[in-house]
């Protein structure tokens, strides 16, 4: 799957092991592993099968945003990067369809 950053600041601190520890510190190789697993994929629906990877939807004033494990309580959050989102005829997400995320960070949305 391609893997699109938020911001260029963001993209420098992910695609920089030094940065990326200075940042999250002991969680940047777990971090870096999701990514490549991340990128290993074809699509969400692969991703959502990732054993403890609990890629989810999120809801709320978070709709339109997923998330996947990134280390309890951590969650890398990111969104659907493919023009236009891909829609089921219900509305839904179409996870089989998504081949490309934007990140938008890592955060403890659960405080």
């Amino acid at each position: 799957m391609d893997i699109f950053f938020q911001n260029g600041k963001l993209a420098r601190v992910f695609n920089s092991d030094s940065e990326l520890k200075q940042k999250y510190g002991e969680r940047a190789k777990f971090l870096r592993s999701r990514i490549y697993e991340m990128r290993d994929v074809g699509n969400l629906e692969e991703l959502r099968s990732l054993p403890h990877a609990r890629c989810h939807e999120l809801k709320g004033d978070r709709e339109g945003t997923l998330a996947v494990d990134a280390g309890h309580p951590y969650r890398l959050i990111f969104e659907p990067a493919n023009d236009p989102i891909p829609r089921k005829i219900d509305g839904g997400l179409d996870w089989r369809n998504v081949t490309a995320i934007k990140l938008l960070g890592v955060e403890n949305y659960h405080d």
